[in-house]
Parts: C-alpha cells; structure tokens; sequence
C-alpha cells in the first residue's frame, strides 16, 4: 500500500466514512462502518452508499500509484450497480479489480461483502486517467494537474 487513505479518499469520501484498508496495483478495498447516517427509512444501508462505495474501490483500482508522494487521478465513464441484500450493522468492505483496458480508459468490477462474507451489492464500470495519471508514478500530489 502505497497510500494512506487521506491520500485516497478525501471530501465526499470522508464524509461518508470511507476509507481504504488495502491497495495494490489493479486492486482495492475500501471499507465503511455502518452507522445511523447510512440507513435508509427502511433501517438498510441506502443504495446512494452502497454506490458510492462500489464507484471508490472501482475507480480506485486502476490508480495505484508505485511512487511515494505521487498519486493517480481518474474519473468514472459508466456505473453499474446491483443490490444484491440488505446491510444493517458492522462493516461493509468494498473489493475493486481492473479487469481490462489500455493506458487511458480501464474497466473494473467488485462487489461488497458484509462482515459475515454476504454479499451486498456488486457493480462494474468503466473508468478514465486523468492526463498525467497514465503511468503508474503518477505525478505530485501538489500537482494541479488533472482534476479529479
């Protein structure tokens, strides 16, 4: 691992309560403990964070950086999304695979899995570097180069 997850997640992420527990060149996983604010009325974890969480590891797991201090950044083309079971309590973990693509636009798949190994949810997407995200160094995190 590469990163620490401020260097991965940050804003909407935090937020949410994510964070990355694993990453390694075209794979992650992020994980969230279930609180009150990610129930919807029904008392399950709402769709919008299961989504959100699938959209993190997904993207994530083509922009592993192999250079201290560098990161990747990317952004989503196509998300899709299945609700497999309900999550109420505990930790979901978010396990992301790049399963194809060149140096520019990548596809990835995943699934959450609750403590007990349920599965949850499951999703693929396609996904875009950012210019200068290309090469797995990446670029400076200072770098203003490449929103995202």
């Amino acid at each position: 691992m590469s990163h620490s997850p401020q260097q991965a997640l940050m804003g909407y992420h935090e937020l949410l309560g994510m964070h990355v527990v694993e990453w390694e060149e075209g794979r992650v996983v992020v994980e969230l403990t279930i609180e009150p604010k990610h129930l919807n009325r029904s008392g399950n974890v709402h769709g919008g964070v299961l989504a959100s969480m699938l959209d993190s590891a997904l993207s994530l797991a083509g922009l592993h950086c192999s250079l201290p201090g560098n990161i990747r950044r990317g952004m989503t083309l196509s998300l899709t999304t299945t609700f497999v079971g309900p999550a109420r309590q505990g930790v979901l973990k978010a396990i992301g695979t790049v399963r194809g693509g060149g140096q520019k636009t990548y596809m990835s798949s995943g699934e959450i899995v609750d403590e007990k190994g349920n599965l949850v949810a499951m999703g693929e997407g396609s996904f875009r570097r950012r210019s200068g995200s290309e090469s797995s160094e990446g670029f400076p995190e200072k770098n203003t180069q490449g929103e995202g």
